[in-house]
């Protein structure tokens, strides 16, 4: 029996049977989903890695348009005074193809992010919560949440750190850096070699590392949260309900996601536009902070709460929803 359910709680989940006591203490979940696949398998981290890739891949490449508005005006606010005015400004002179600047990167970097985010929190949640044992894991899921999706970030952010250094620069030059992912790629390896694909890594790590912490912890809480407050077990819900719990739980979290990591955010968008040649990364942050202050740190923060609280939400989702139609669980149940 395996010592912790994944981030999904099993439809046909029961609890130990004991006193009132220890009614709501663990949920169990047996060995097998309903779609044969083993929990904890290789087939099954390998379903989680592919939910990761559908969740992050396509849902961060929809908001291309948006991401494109809030990394320019990050590296200059004067540039537009909002997103219709941006993009009215960006067709006009780009054509309709220019307000999808940084695709091809986004499509590419953010697939190989949440194959390794998701794939791994899996992971590293059921290695972690072995080693501590059942009840202290479940006395303390909120540390084994946050430790399981800090440890799965780090390994994601190196797998998307090449194609956000080439979609940020793409983006925050006018005329754009690169025509394709491929150009960009050809471009800063042949002036910077390799590790210039890499310059913003630390700054992705601490923008990626809190942000996923929030956004896995408050996520799972969240929904364990909205199920303790409806009136039936979860198994009692259909499908699309359970879902939609997912896709409310994915919201909420996104806001919180939004304002720990902007700072981040801000200086990764910077560091990749502005960092000079030779230039270390602990320079080129203080000196670009002694220009912006603190107050620069915020700039797009209202774009970005909309679209990683979308985002977040749709993740999720969609994360869910494959897991739903391979036979594995939904997220979360009741405490």
């Amino acid at each position: 029996m395996p010592l912790f359910p994944s981030s999904s709680s099993i439809n046909t989940a029961f609890t130990a049977p004991s006193s009132k006591k220890t009614e709501n203490f663990w949920i169990r979940a047996p060995a097998e989903s309903k779609g044969g696949i083993k929990l904890y398998s290789t087939d099954y981290y390998l379903a989680c890695t592919l939910g990761g890739i559908l969740a992050c891949g396509p849902t961060h490449t929809a908001v291309t348009p948006l991401d494109l508005v809030k990394c320019r005006r990050q590296v200059n606010p004067a540039l537009y005074t909002g997103n219709f005015q941006a993009w009215k400004s960006i067709i006009a002179a780009e054509g309709f193809g220019g307000i999808w600047t940084g695709v091809g990167a986004t499509l590419v970097g953010y697939s190989f992010q949440g194959a390794g985010k998701y794939g791994f929190y899996e992971l590293f949640k059921k290695q972690y919560a072995d080693i501590v044992g059942e009840e202290t894991a479940h006395n303390y899921r909120t540390a084994l949440y946050l430790a399981a999706s800090a440890s799965a970030e780090v390994i994601a952010d190196v797998l998307l750190c090449p194609w956000e250094a080439i979609k940020v620069r793409t983006q925050t030059t006018i005329p754009p850096f690169a025509s394709s992912v491929f150009d960009g790629y050809k471009k800063i390896t042949a002036a910077e070699g390799v590790s210039g694909l890499y310059k913003g890594l630390t700054p992705l790590w601490a923008r990626q590392v809190p942000y996923t912490m929030v956004k896995f912890a408050s996520f799972e809480r969240t929904v364990e949260a909205i199920y303790d407050m409806l009136p039936k077990e979860k198994s009692e819900y259909s499908m699309l309900t359970q879902t939609g719990v997912s896709f409310l739980g994915g919201y909420i979290a996104g806001v919180f996601c939004a304002v720990v990591s902007h700072p981040a955010d801000v200086m990764v968008s910077k560091i990749n536009a502005e960092k000079q040649p030779g230039e270390s990364v602990g320079a080129a942050v203080g000196r670009i902070y002694g220009k912006i202050g603190f107050g620069g740190l915020w700039n797009g923060l209202p774009v970005r709460i909309v679209m990683i609280g979308t985002l977040t939400g749709l993740q999720w989702l969609f994360y869910d929803s494959f897991k739903a139609v391979v036979g594995l669980p939904t997220t979360g149940s009741k405490k």
